[in-house]
């Protein structure tokens, strides 16, 4: 079955759903990233990784529940396995693009951007920019953990890492739609601590396709997909 015929099914079936529960990137020159978005390295020979074997049987558009958690199970089981993404090979991305793709059509909040479930501090666990990854350098010196954080009712978002560096990045949003922001980013911080004005150019559009109290999805306007979990939704981004 095509793509588009096997999302426009999942789309029906995912319509009347009741869902249970179980860091804005990209932009033109700096990457809504939490690090040095000219840093860039090539992508990595396509390889067919032993995980991807043990459940690539398991990735299909002919789903026929209505609930969208047995989807957000198999997209967290299918991301676990490559450090964020730094270890996904191109075949590995286009996998986990795909369940990603399957889990957007059954999104139960259909306008984040005036949800009260996009605030708070969120945890990436999964995206395809090799900026944030940092797959540029040795392992021993890429951040641990990277996080976002976003208030809607101020138009608000910052995005930090961890060890080594703790570098940080704040930014103003301009909502375009119900689900896409404009991004221009104000300050950065290094190590958290010494403030350096962004250039007028440090700036990128983000849509989110999915929101609930758990997970979120979204897209960079240069095709890059971010997936991160809820970690404080109490979290307020400094003004």
């Amino acid at each position: 079955m095509a793509l588009s015929s096997s999302l426009t099914h999942a789309a029906t079936q995912c319509s009347t759903s009741t869902y249970s529960i179980p860091k804005l990137y990209h932009s033109h020159s700096t990457a809504f990233s939490f690090q040095n978005p000219h840093n860039i390295t090539s992508l990595p020979a396509i390889t067919t990784s032993p995980q991807i074997k043990k459940w690539r049987t398991n990735v299909s558009f002919f789903n026929r529940t209505k609930d969208a958690t047995p989807i957000k199970q198999e997209l967290l089981d299918a991301i676990a396995p490559f450090d964020r993404g730094a270890e996904a090979t191109p075949e590995d991305q286009e996998i986990i693009d795909q369940i990603a793709r399957k889990l957007e059509v059954c999104n139960p909040t259909k306008e984040p951007l005036k949800s009260s479930l996009l605030n708070g501090k969120w945890e990436l666990v999964y995206t395809t920019s090799k900026s944030i990854l940092q797959t540029q350098r040795p392992k021993i010196l890429r951040s641990r953990v990277n996080y976002q954080a976003i208030n809607v009712d101020t138009l608000r978002a910052q995005n930090m890492e961890g060890w080594p560096f703790f570098n940080q990045v704040t930014a103003n949003l301009t909502p375009l739609n119900a689900r896409k922001v404009a991004v221009q980013f104000d300050y950065f911080k290094i190590a958290g601590l010494i403030p350096i004005k962004a250039p007028g150019r440090a700036r990128g559009e983000l849509e989110i396709t999915y929101l609930d109290e758990e997970l979120r999805v979204s897209r960079g306007d240069l095709g890059n997909l971010f997936i991160l979990k809820m970690v404080d939704p109490s979290y307020k981004v400094p003004t």
